[in-house]
């Protein structure tokens, strides 16, 4: 999974001295700020409920590896979703946007959809209905992903320059719990309801349940906050457009701009592969994991201890080298190191079922992940400099940055089932080559430079 970047304003460069604990603590604590965290929240659970932790459901089902690979193309949402980001940009949703106002209106709607969607994907069954488990999932990436698109263009028009830093650190922080708790907290629900006398598929249904309940901590969140002032005003000076104009402007517009650049198609593909490795290891973390013969509240427990602690000390370890180093050596140390985090696992394959041997693993893929995710953020950061486009290119960029989780990563399944476990994390290691050699011809081209420096 991918988090999505704030603002072009934190691609400026920082000339004034950082501030102080106390002042910067301050800042974290802004409505606004707060708002953007709880919406980080309300981003990250879907994620994990069309993807890893329905994959443990699947594997418990008996459902084949292979099969569970190919599930990673229920993702495509995530992948395609700049091409209604300009109607979500330009238009209206019925009476929702005349009550909440236009983001907030779209905020509303997609987490009703989404809650609808999940309970319907709730009451399937892997066992049996596979194709019906495809269609719950895509529902709910589609609904997920159009959520994403909401949130970025809300963050990006709600918060000043000055609390741009505080927004971004809070929404991916808030982002990697709300897949905590779509992952190591479903498992733990879902072992408390069989606990309780209830069958496996039962007990899975109303873990699914509870997390559509859960989304509602989004509209609530949504409801209490305020229009944006900058949505408010687009809205004024667009309000005697068709939407047939309002649409084509947004999307012509963040399109061309972009594409206009030196170097975009290899911007573009670099975008597409600086996560592969992750995606690739990761889509098939979980199946691994339940094969080697821990149990699902072992998994659990050390995703939501260990692996939240090591998420969290990652993200401020990726923070630090984002501002200490330039951009383009960033990018290198993210890089290499979310590569080689893949031979923890590798190394896990050989050990066999010792928790401290997993706790170590998960640790190292949690840790080296935030790097990474972080230092992805502000180089997507840096790309988006056209306020007036934003919401549309950070969809783009999303998109792309997902086709590697959702296409490439399909065929995972079935390399591991011809190499085994062991082999498919190197081979997940070696994946990494195309994004270092495109770095590497991108610094070269002096693109990074040109870019100039990020505030993270």
């Amino acid at each position: 999974m991918t988090s999505n970047p704030p603002t072009s304003a934190s691609a400026a460069p920082n000339h004034e001295p950082a501030p102080g604990w106390r002042e910067a603590m301050t800042v974290y604590l802004q409505p606004r700020v707060l708002i953007v965290l709880f919406l980080g929240f309300s981003s990250g659970l879907p994620l994990a409920l069309s993807g890893s932790t329905l994959l443990v459901w699947m594997r418990e089902s008996g459902v084949d590896l292979g099969t569970i690979g190919l599930f990673a193309l229920v993702g495509t949402p995530y992948t395609l979703k700049f091409i209604w980001a300009p109607v979500v940009d330009a238009l209206h949703v019925p009476l929702l946007s005349r009550w909440f106002g236009r983001r907030r209106g779209w905020l509303v709607a997609t987490q009703l959809l989404l809650i609808v969607a999940i309970l319907l994907l709730a009451l399937t069954d892997p066992a049996h209905a596979p194709l019906f488990v495809a269609i719950g999932a895509l529902l709910v990436a589609a609904a997920s992903a159009t959520q994403d698109i909401v949130v970025d263009a809300f963050r990006v028009e709600s918060l000043p320059e000055n609390e741009q830093a505080a927004g971004m650190a809070s929404y991916v922080a808030a982002y990697r719990i709300g897949m905590l708790i779509s992952t190591a907290g479903v498992l733990f629900l879902v072992s408390a309801y069989e606990g309780t006398g209830l069958a496996r598929a039962d007990a899975w249904m109303w873990g699914y349940v509870t997390m559509a309940a859960m989304v509602l901590i989004g509209t609530v969140t949504a409801l209490l906050a305020t229009e944006p002032e900058q949505s408010r005003r687009a809205e004024a000076a667009t309000s005697g457009e068709t939407a047939f104009t309002r649409v084509t402007r947004a999307a012509i517009g963040a399109f061309s701009e972009f594409l206009g650049r030196t170097d975009a198609l290899a911007v573009l593909a670099f975008v597409v592969l600086f996560k592969f490795t992750d995606a690739f290891s990761g889509t098939m973390t979980a199946p691994f994991v339940i094969d080697l013969g821990f149990s699902r509240n072992d998994y659990a427990a050390i995703v939501k201890g260990v692996g939240l602690a090591a998420t969290l000390i990652g993200g401020f370890a990726g923070g630090y080298v984002a501002r200490r180093y330039s951009l383009v050596t960033s990018l290198w140390i993210g890089a290499v190191l979310q590569a080689l985090s893949n031979l923890a696992f590798a190394w896990l394959a050989t050990v066999g079922v010792n928790q401290w041997a997993l706790a170590l693993a998960i640790s190292v893929e949690n840790f080296t992940g935030a790097i990474g995710t972080v230092i992805f953020v502000a180089y997507l950061s840096a790309l988006c400099q056209n306020p007036l486009h934003t919401a549309t290119q950070y969809a783009l960029l999303t998109a792309l940055s997902a086709v590697g989780r959702t296409y490439l990563s399909a065929g995972a399944g079935y390399v591991a089932q011809a190499t085994g476990w062991p082999a498919f994390f190197i081979i997940s290691v070696a994946v990494a080559a195309p994004s270092l050699v495109l770095l590497l011809w991108l610094q070269r081209r002096g693109h990074f430079a040109a870019l100039g420096p990020v505030k993270v």
